[in-house]
């Protein structure tokens, strides 16, 4: 260990003139000219923003397929001249029943119920019970499928919708089973995105039932939904959906041309223009309804066939409504509601005060270890200073490649850090200082104080890097951040104690060859 090859100085030196080099982008602007750009990211209570804690519906998702796998049932039994009778929907139990019309069509209906489309492999379980009675079960295998898929679209879906109102390096990561935290630094009024954020945006079409006149007791397959502008006016919508805005390509806020009032313009994909095209065809000069998360937004009556796949929706909206609404269908429909559990909001004043009370800290703090190790190590202190300075830099340099979310934890774990790295530079120079005393000759002293420390240094590191580590896996929030910090910390402070620091001091003894240990 009291060898070390030019090659591997300047391996060591090039590693931390890097690392200086990543961190360059915290303290000047970009430039101009593109080249990659990594920094560091404060987190809300640095840098002040929203906290938002959204719960997916699963219960509303169970009764969505519900509703569909009913809709299926239906069209099935059709399309083969099979009929049904009493067809019933359970949440509770997750399943559809209906009665066989006649009982010598139990196998030709439970033979095409069998061959229905599946979502997901083995989704529903078909049973026929005695008193004519059949049963489709969604099982519980699909049902956490679908609703592991529904966690992962609602990130993608509320990621495009925060990306599309201008948010900066905004946060949204998943928390247990059904949740999702949404971090929006420098956003500090959330009312806004929580308006985005909790609607569903589920656009469909509809075809009314103009032969429904009775809210209270609605014709099978039709539901009277409210107005959007007036909740007690009602209208009856049929169940069945023409045309699904899952198929829209595109939606932007206009004008109409013969009210000048705001309006969305949209466009169909192919499948949709063609479904589009059909509806209108077949059911010229009647009310066909548009409708937003059961609400109806606008039905028109269909005046001529619409085939060009592009159609217009209106509705009184403001110049805001008219924008939101069409972000919102380009950003896509959410497969289930998300409820808002918890929000916090976090002023800058209050951020900009966390960052000088950070940084007061960490200089305070980072001084205090820089003067100890100075007063009571001498030259070997000092070269335990540079190497100090050398894992700041490298710690810096990897949370910004990163491009990592600093917190006040964060904060905290790197003066934790600068604390723990002086640990093992002073087991060597207390090693070393303890041989000189038993009378060995300094290059002994450091050859045999250097290994005798160097296992015990290892032996701790390793025991505090799996603690953190598994510290990040199960914490969350600021508990994980702290947690990453000190996990980088040590790798880092492993590279400037064993590489930087004991380099410095073989090199000196090499050129000076002292007599006696300055230390």
């Amino acid at each position: 260990m009291m060898y070390y090859s030019p090659k591997k100085l300047a391996l060591v030196i090039l590693t931390c003139l890097i690392g200086l080099l990543f961190c360059v982008p915290n303290f000047i602007s970009r430039p101009q000219f593109k080249i990659p750009w990594h920094q560091i990211h404060l987190g809300l209570d640095l840098r002040g923003g929203s906290y938002l804690l959204l719960q997916v519906d699963l219960d509303t998702l169970t009764k969505d397929r519900l509703q569909t796998l009913g809709d299926n049932i239906r069209q099935t039994l059709i399309s083969k001249n099979l009929g049904y009778k009493n067809i019933q929907y359970s949440e509770k139990k997750h399943n559809v029943t209906f009665n066989l019309r006649s009982p010598s069509e139990k196998e030709p209906v439970l033979s095409a119920l069998r061959t229905m489309p599946q979502a997901v492999v083995n989704e529903f379980n078909v049973t026929a019970e005695p008193n004519d009675q059949i049963t489709l079960t969604l099982s519980p295998t699909a049902m956490q499928k679908r609703g592991a898929e529904a966690i992962i679209q609602s990130i993608e879906i509320v990621r495009r919708r925060i990306d599309a109102i201008g948010a900066v390096d905004p946060s949204i990561t998943q928390q247990g089973t059904n949740r999702i935290v949404v971090q929006l630094p420098g956003i500090s009024d959330p009312d806004h995105v929580k308006q985005l954020l909790g609607t569903t945006a589920k656009m469909t079409f509809h075809l009314l039932d103009e032969t429904a006149t009775n809210p209270d007791f609605p014709p099978p397959s039709v539901t009277f939904l409210p107005m959007n502008e007036d909740n007690t006016r009602k209208l009856p919508i049929r169940d069945h959906i023409e045309v699904d805005g899952a198929e829209l390509t595109s939606a932007n806020a206009g004008l109409n041309n013969e009210t000048g009032e705001y309006a969305v313009n949209f466009s169909l994909d192919t499948a949709g223009a063609q479904a589009f095209a059909n509806v209108t065809r077949a059911n010229l000069h009647k009310p066909f309804a548009i409708v937003l998360d059961n609400k109806i937004i606008t039905a028109p009556v269909i005046q001529s066939p619409i085939t060009g796949g592009q159609g217009q929706i209106t509705g009184h909206f403001t110049a805001q409504q008219a924008t939101d609404l069409a972000l919102l269908l380009r950003a896509g429909a959410l497969p289930a509601p998300l409820k808002i559990v918890e929000e916090r909001s976090i002023g800058p004043s209050l951020g900009a005060d966390s960052i000088k009370a950070g940084g007061i800290s960490l200089a305070v703090g980072f001084a205090l270890v820089i003067v100890f190790m100075l007063v009571f190590y001498g030259r070997f202190g000092f070269y335990a200073d540079i190497a100090l300075f050398a894992n700041l830099i490298l710690m810096c340099a990897i949370l910004s490649l990163f491009e990592a979310t600093l917190t006040l934890p964060g904060m905290a774990g790197m003066l934790l850090t600068l604390g723990m790295a002086v640990d093992a530079n002073i087991l060597i120079n207390e090693r070393i200082r303890e041989e000189v005393r038993n009378g060995r000759t300094p290059l002994s002293a450091l050859q045999t104080g250097f290994n005798r420390a160097l296992g015990t240094i290892i032996d701790s590191n390793v025991t505090a890097f799996l603690s953190h580590v598994m510290l990040f896996i199960f914490g969350t929030g600021p508990v994980r951040g702290f947690a990453l910090t000190i996990t980088i910390g040590i790798v880092t402070t492993a590279f400037t104690t064993l590489g930087l620091s004991w380099i410095l001091i073989i090199r000196w003894y090499a050129l000076v060859r002292p007599k006696e240990l300055p230390i």
